[in-house]
Order: C-alpha cells, then sequence, then structure tokens
C-alpha cells in the first residue's frame, strides 16, 4: 500500500473544499438549465392559451335557448374534452358541395383545429334543425377558415340535393357586428318548404358555425340570433 506524504496529504486537503465548490456549482448550474429548457418548452407549447374542447361546450348556446319543438340530437353532439388534437390542413381542389346542407360544413374548408364542440337540435314536427360548432385554431388559422368559407360559395354556386335531385341555389354576404369578420351563406330549394342559412363567425383564434333551417326567412333571423349568442360567450376568451 503506498502512503501519502505530510505535504500530500494537506495538498489533496486543500483541494477538497475547492472539489466539493465545483461540484455544488455544476449543480446548481444543471438544475438552472432544467429549468430554464422547462420554461422554454412550456412558452413553446403551439396550444398554450387556446380553449379546449370542455370549456368550448359552455360556450354553446343551451337547451333553453332554443325554441319549443326543439329537442338536442345526441348523435350529433360532442367535444374533443380537455385534449387537443393535431391540426391538418387538406388541399380541398373541388369541395363536395352537397355537404353544405349539413351539420358541420365548416370541414368542408379542409382545415381542422386542434379543439371544438358542437351540438344539433331538431324540431321533428317541422324537420328544422339547427346546428351550432365551436373550433379553435393556432395562430391565425381562424382567419384562413374564414377566408377558404367565402371561397365555398364561389366554388359551389349550386349543387343537386340528392334526396329530391332538384337544384340548391347558394349566395353568399358578409355579415356585419358578429365577432371580428363574420360571413354568411344561404341555400335555397323551390323544392324546400325553407331555405337554410349558415354562418361564421371568427372570435380571436375560433370560429363559430351555425347552420338553421327554422323559420320561412331560410333561417336567417336564427342563425344570426345564435350566432351571436355564442360569440358573446367566447368574448375576450378565446
Amino acid at each position: 500500500m503506498r502512503h501519502l506524504s505530510t505535504a500530500t496529504k494537506l495538498l489533496a486537503s486543500a483541494a477538497l473544499p475547492l472539489a466539493l465548490v465545483a461540484c455544488s456549482s455544476g449543480s446548481t448550474s444543471t438544475k438552472a438549465s432544467a429549468s430554464t429548457g422547462a420554461t422554454s418548452a412550456a412558452a413553446k407549447d403551439p396550444n398554450a392559451g387556446l380553449l379546449t374542447g370542455t370549456q368550448l361546450k359552455k360556450a354553446l348556446a343551451p337547451a333553453t335557448f332554443f325554441a319549443a319543438g326543439f329537442a338536442s340530437d345526441s348523435s350529433a353532439t360532442r367535444d374533443t374534452g380537455d385534449t387537443y388534437s393535431e391540426p391538418s390542413v387538406a388541399a380541398v381542389s373541388k369541395p363536395d358541395c352537397t355537404k353544405l346542407d349539413g351539420t358541420s360544413w365548416i370541414a368542408l374548408t379542409g382545415i381542422d383545429g386542434v379543439s371544438f364542440a358542437q351540438g344539433d337540435y331538431i324540431n321533428k314536427s317541422t324537420s328544422a334543425e339547427i346546428a351550432q360548432e365551436i373550433d379553435v385554431y393556432r395562430g391565425t388559422t381562424a382567419k384562413k377558415v374564414i377566408g377558404a368559407v367565402v371561397k365555398l360559395a364561389s366554388a359551389c354556386p349550386s349543387f343537386t340535393d340528392s334526396q329530391t335531385s332538384s337544384k340548391v341555389k347558394v349566395s353568399e354576404h358578409s355579415e356585419a357586428g358578429l365577432g371580428d369578420e363574420a360571413y354568411t351563406i344561404t341555400l335555397t330549394d323551390s323544392s324546400w318548404q325553407s331555405g337554410t342559412t349558415l354562418t361564421a363567425a371568427r372570435v380571436g383564434t375560433a370560429v363559430v358555425s351555425v347552420l338553421s333551417s327554422s323559420g320561412s326567412d331560410n333561417g336567417a333571423a336564427a342563425a344570426k340570433k345564435l350566432t351571436g349568442q355564442i360569440v358573446s360567450a367566447l368574448k375576450g376568451k378565446a
């Protein structure tokens, strides 16, 4: 066994505190680095601040909002809960125009958000339908969705109703006083009892989309009232 000299022992003893200080300093640096990394990761969360499906569900108009005779359609009532979906954008060269006359017609834009909530109400006596949906998107994508809605009407000036084989005419116009920007599409068909109104309104990162065939005005008044209700519920939150 090799023995250390007295001088060597003293040098080793003097070096020990420096080694401990170095280790301690390195540990603190590592913790600080880890903490900074966590903060950076949180700051880069693309869904930070975006409303979840659970929160959006609360912004939908309640059953008491709808006129007597309308009942919730459970098959068309759903949301993304507390989780987020991965967004996607699909190139739409030619939309399936027949899907304008249906719930979730906003999907024709080809742009999927990260969260959503929807609910559908039907009057079985009159076959009138009122549907509501809120979709949330990252960044400025919600603006692109409204832009895509504008193009839908020009891409679908008319289409054939699969049930009546009659021609459905499509018209459109911008809508003032609803959210940050809004657009309305009207569907009319001489074989229908009443036309259908579709309205899309942006509130920050959210897009409210409504379908209404309730009323003798092609569902216009009901659609505007419902859209305004949801827009008000989202104001300052989306």
